[in-house]
């Protein structure tokens, strides 16, 4: 059992630093974490067991990447990352989802997780077996001479706009729905699944293909097939008890201000104490079997602004012993998050309108341009972070992004210019611009 790549945290936070810009004490923190679970591993069995994650708690306003540091560390280290809203969560007795869910979660997700792997691992020999099976599609019974001769024919894409007929098995939908209480799931029971194992809850339909579709289809059957579900199961529950992360956003929304002990959110507390045992560590029934949280990390954030850290629960806060407060984004940050991140918005924007034969092109005075009028926008209105970008070069681009059909072939530079045109009229009326930036 590994805790994902063996990064060390200077190149968790340099693989950070290329898709969010700023926040370096946040990525030290995370960073830290994530190699003290790789030191973790190499420790004695008895130690192991007594090293408890030290869980993070981001304070930042919206936009400034607190999700997006979880979810990117999340896919460094290979492990099963859920991301959950604290405000969707109810107090046992109350209508909603309880906070057992995050885990039953976490563990589909490492269960989805180690089974694409493993499929990969298994890919070419389900590519050899899907071959050999759309072979016998094209030609049932050919002798070697001829099924090589249509075995290099397939393979050069000689029978690309053939049709075959192959039997894809469909699951019958359930035609009743089945109502229980909050955390039916615990007593391991998944109706729907066992329905569809029955012989009436399968049925095969024969369904009309190109070769391609066919072959792409047989192989992820075989692939299904060479893969132990048994296996992918089991290191899928060690994986989410050793390894998994848990994001839960917006916590700031169960914590009661000083002084609110009362009123239509008094449910807030009760949250917090259902979420109490999940965080100190606590053994979840799924549907794979039980999992214990003990060693799965939890990152908590939320912008602070009605309620303070100090609000939570005292015995909530002391599981949250890392407290990290997030920037806010500057006008020299949003330049540096349209220009330098792999995915940032220019680049999207360009690969877009790019598929159309239009050229985009962004100019360093269309791109400060763009983060001048975002921050101002900020700063006038509600502080969105680098969310309020999109919306921004939305506007910009509305024109060009709907005409662009009939634009093949040209280029257009999107410059300082450019973008106060684009912009002028939603600028000069301050209730538009509020309405629309």
């Amino acid at each position: 059992m590994t805790a994902g790549k063996d990064l060390t945290p200077r190149e968790i936070v340099a693989e950070l630093d290329r898709y969010i810009v700023g926040q370096a004490a946040a990525k030290r923190a995370v960073a830290i974490a994530l190699r003290n679970r790789w030191r973790r591993f190499r420790l004695s069995e008895e130690l192991r067991d007594e090293v408890m994650p030290k869980n993070i708690v981001l304070v930042g306003p919206t936009g400034v990447g607190k999700t997006e540091i979880a979810r990117r560390l999340a896919r460094l280290a290979g492990a099963p990352f859920v991301k959950v809203e604290a405000s969707k969560f109810t107090e046992v007795g109350y209508v909603g989802k309880d906070v057992d869910s995050m885990i039953r979660d976490l563990v589909e997700a490492g269960v989805a997780l180690v089974r694409e792997e493993r499929q990969k691992e298994v890919q070419p020999r389900a590519d050899e077996l899907a071959e050999e099976r759309l072979l016998d599609l094209l030609l049932p019974g050919s002798r070697d001479s001829t099924r090589e001769k249509l075995r290099g024919m397939l393979r050069a894409g000689g029978l690309d706009d053939r049709t075959v007929e192959v039997d894809v098995q469909e699951r019958a939908t359930p035609t009743m729905q089945i109502f229980g209480t909050q955390g039916m799931e615990e007593m391991g029971l998944n109706l729907q699944e066992m329905l569809g194992n029955l012989p009436f809850g399968k049925k095969s339909k024969k369904r009309k293909l190109s070769v391609p579709e066919a072959r792409r289809l047989l192989a992820q059957d075989e692939a299904e097939k060479l893969v132990d579900k048994d296996t992918v199961v089991r290191e899928a529950l060690e994986r989410a008890q050793s390894n998994g992360i848990v994001f839960i956003d917006e916590i700031d929304k169960v914590a009661l201000p000083a002084g609110q002990a009362h009123g239509p959110d008094v449910s807030r507390g009760g949250v917090q104490r259902d979420l109490l045992p999940i965080v100190e560590g606590s053994t979840v029934n799924t549907k794979y079997g039980p999992v214990k949280t003990d060693h799965v990390l939890f990152i908590a954030a939320g912008a602070f602004h009605l309620a303070k850290v100090s609000d939570l629960l005292p015995e909530l806060q002391g599981r949250f012993p890392i407290r990290v407060e997030l920037e806010a984004l500057s006008q020299a940050d949003l330049v540096r998050i349209l220009a330098e991140p792999r995915n940032a918005l220019t680049r999207q924007y360009s690969a877009l309108l790019g598929a159309e034969g239009v050229e985009l092109v962004f100019d360093a005075s269309g791109i400060e341009e763009l983060a001048r009028v975002a921050q101002d926008m900020n700063t006038r209105t509600q502080n969105i972070g680098a969310r309020r970008l999109h919306t921004v070069l939305e506007k910009v681009l509305e024109d060009v992004s709907f005409a662009a059909p009939e634009h093949a072939g040209k280029t257009v530079r999107v410059d300082a210019q450019y973008v106060r045109e684009k912009l002028e009229r939603v600028l000069k009326d301050e209730d538009l611009s509020r309405y629309i930036l």
